[in-house]
């Protein structure tokens, strides 16, 4: 199945994609939670009983994309831990060696957005950076699981523009600031079962797309670390809840690199594609004057 959490008519809902159109079930199932987050959580929530509503759904009440706006589909993640230089093309670019162990940040709900909402350049920089994403939602509680086991406590994969203000995260060593500019991310537009891809999404193109043109390109099987290891290694030392998220790293190809460098700016459209996962889009607007 392929969840989202969305609005319409700015009343909270889950939706189903269809191949013809979006199934409101939070309409046809009363008393489910109204986003993909809480959903995984719920006691409530029986894949299999939600996939027969969903084929049973008459195509006169599906909703189209352009009725509804996406929220990032797990809107309030207790955890989304990102992992840096996770590709070697990637590491190689920024100047590193590929990391022995994960190279870990947080981002916060306050810095993204769903797909097709505005990413929001701030007045304060004009080093607006892209980073196309992969993204792994944990649906089974886990702490100490091993890589042999971690797959089994995956939900589902989602996707990330990890938006960089990069003159800000590279003032210090820590990441954290720079990559938490309020509405400078996006993550969704779906949380696409793990039952619709291969083991650990491996074998997927990824791509990055600013205005039409391909800037990033790689494969999962790339990711120096994979899923199962990821959970794996960070489950060691915290525990991993339901609904929270790890983005998987963004591969070689980012703007801040490039010579001259590329930074995102008002108008510009930037897309993540993960094949068999789907596209996040999201354009680009100047942050409101006060």
């Amino acid at each position: 199945m392929k969840l989202s959490s969305l609005y319409a008519n700015e009343k909270p809902f889950i939706g189903v994609r269809r191949a013809d159109g979006i199934v409101d079930v939070s309409a046809a199932v009363p008393g489910l939670p109204r986003d993909v987050g809480a959903l995984l959580q719920s006691p409530a929530y029986d894949a299999g009983q939600l996939a027969d509503v969903v084929a049973r759904t008459a195509a006169s009440s599906l909703l189209r994309d352009d009725e509804v706006r996406f929220r990032p589909v797990i809107p309030a993640p207790g955890k989304l831990l990102c992992l840096g230089l996770n590709y070697v093309d990637h590491a190689a670019e920024s100047a590193h060696r590929a990391p022995e162990y994960p190279v870990v940040f947080g981002r916060y709900p306050t810095s993204l957005v769903g797909h097709g909402e505005p990413l929001v350049l701030p007045s304060v920089s004009t080093h607006f950076d892209y980073e196309a994403e992969l993204v792994v939602v944990i649906g089974k509680t886990c702490r100490k699981v091993s890589r042999e086991e971690a797959l089994g406590h995956v939900a589902g994969y989602t996707l990330l523009n990890d938006g960089s203000i990069r003159d800000y995260q590279l003032r210090t060593h820590q990441w954290t600031v720079g990559k938490n500019v309020d509405a400078t991310g996006a993550l969704g537009p779906e949380l696409v079962t793990a039952d619709e891809l291969p083991p650990g999404a491996k074998g997927l193109v990824l791509r990055g797309i600013l205005n039409g043109t391909v800037m990033q390109e790689a494969n999962t099987s790339d990711m120096i670390f994979g899923v199962a290891d990821a959970i794996a290694i960070l489950s060691e030392v915290m525990t991993l809840e339901v609904g929270d998220m790890i983005a998987m790293g963004t591969p070689g190809g980012v703007g801040f690199v490039r010579n001259p460098p590329v930074f995102m700016k008002p108008g510009d459209v930037f897309e993540v594609q993960v094949e068999r996962v789907g596209t996040l889009r999201n354009h680009v607007i100047a942050e409101a004057k006060p």
